[in-house]
């Protein structure tokens, strides 16, 4: 069986970070694993989407429409963009956070209101405010390692194994923030 993992978010947001960290975690767990990046405009505010599968034997890098087991959205118009990829019994999980893309911001098009209600009605959706948490932290950097936190319970693997490869794959003057990050999005209340 294989698990397909989906992270969407907008440059800037560690989006590219979390796929490798998700990815090393299953390689480390024995799983053979595919990871693929598909890069919009990916400077920062740029859509940016990365897949992560990882069983037996995985053949393919992307998963299909309807087939993520896990859709991780680090801004809520990327998890509207990108929630049909979510199977039925998917979770979805959103960092409560608006980014207005750029088309919002010259007038052209209006941001969507109530996006995270109108995702609750057909997916099993969790919000966190990642980035509030990331500022009382003292790094809002560490955004990304709070959602993942919060997310690894419905991906898998053990809470130590997460901890040792974030130790072994952010840079060396970020592992404790980035370790103590992901111990608070883990513990989240869900």
């Amino acid at each position: 069986m294989t698990k397909n993992i989906m992270i969407v978010g907008v440059g800037g947001q560690g989006t590219l970070l979390t796929s490798r960290i998700i990815g090393k975690t299953a390689l480390e767990a024995g799983y053979d694993v595919k990871i693929s990046e598909v890069h919009g405009m990916a400077q920062r505010g740029g859509s940016v989407v990365t897949f992560v599968r990882y069983g037996d034997k995985v053949c393919e890098p992307v998963c299909e429409e309807g087939q993520a087991d896990v859709i991780i959205a680090f801004e809520r118009l990327e998890a509207l963009r990108y929630s049909h990829f979510l199977k039925k019994d998917g979770v979805l999980i959103v960092n409560d956070c608006k980014i207005e893309p750029m088309t919002v911001v010259i007038g052209a098009k209006e941001y969507p209101e109530e996006i995270l209600e109108g995702l609750e009605k057909n997916h099993t959706l969790y919000a966190i405010d990642g980035q509030k948490i990331a500022l009382e932290l003292g790094n809002s950097k560490v955004l990304n390692s709070v959602v993942l936190g919060f997310a690894a319970p419905y991906i898998g693997f053990g809470k130590d194994a997460w901890l040792n490869v974030i130790e072994a794959t952010v840079p060396p003057k970020t592992i404790e923030i980035n370790k103590k990050a992901f111990a608070f999005g883990y513990e989240a209340e869900r």
